[in-house]
């Protein structure tokens, strides 16, 4: 008898980083979430800045990677939290300054309430940082009017990623000249 095997889940992770060598931190954590075991990395979008929303300190990098894993949400998550410490992640307060953040952003169309989690993530929604790097690799996961809503947050281009095309370049180019 063989051991069954969990079919890929589509999964949308948020990076930030607004302490040290953000740029560095959020593109050093793409690859090793695309290295962790049982997933396979899909997209990443462009590089994004913005300002901390609720929290004071340094403007963040932002991005968003899409993997395709066979881990439950929960490994993931302590994978997550496994790149995070070692990248030097301190969490001395709600909303602190952070050397890299990594938020699991949607887990296929998983919904979970947990103590650990919250799927999908609760605020994702409300963050320009969020939706805009999301919408760029996979907009069907955010709505016209949801990215109008956000349209008052500063998020400034700061790196085009590496798999964008020219169509793409266009759509993230004219969200960013509307500010």
């Amino acid at each position: 008898m063989g051991i069954m095997q969990r079919d890929l889940v589509s999964v949308y992770v948020g990076l930030g980083a607004n302490l040290g060598d953000s740029q560095q931190a959020v593109q050093k954590a793409s690859a090793e979430l695309a290295n962790l075991p049982l997933t396979e990395w899909v997209a990443s979008s462009s590089l994004y800045q913005s300002s901390p929303v609720d929290a004071q300190g340094p403007d963040f990098v932002n991005a968003v990677v899409h993997l395709k894993t066979r881990l439950n949400a929960i490994d993931l998550l302590h994978a997550c939290q496994a790149i995070e410490n070692c990248a030097g992640r301190e969490r001395p307060y709600r909303n602190a300054p952070r050397t890299l953040d990594i938020d699991i952003l949607l887990f296929g169309e998983a919904n979970v309430i947990s103590e650990a989690l919250i799927l999908p993530h609760p605020r994702m929604r409300d963050r320009a940082f969020v939706l805009v790097p999301l919408n760029e690799i996979a907009p069907q996961w955010v709505s016209a009017t949801e990215l109008q809503r956000v349209n008052g947050q500063a998020v400034r281009l700061v790196q085009l990623a590496a798999n964008s095309t020219a169509a793409e370049r266009c759509q993230i180019y004219r969200f960013n000249d509307t500010k």
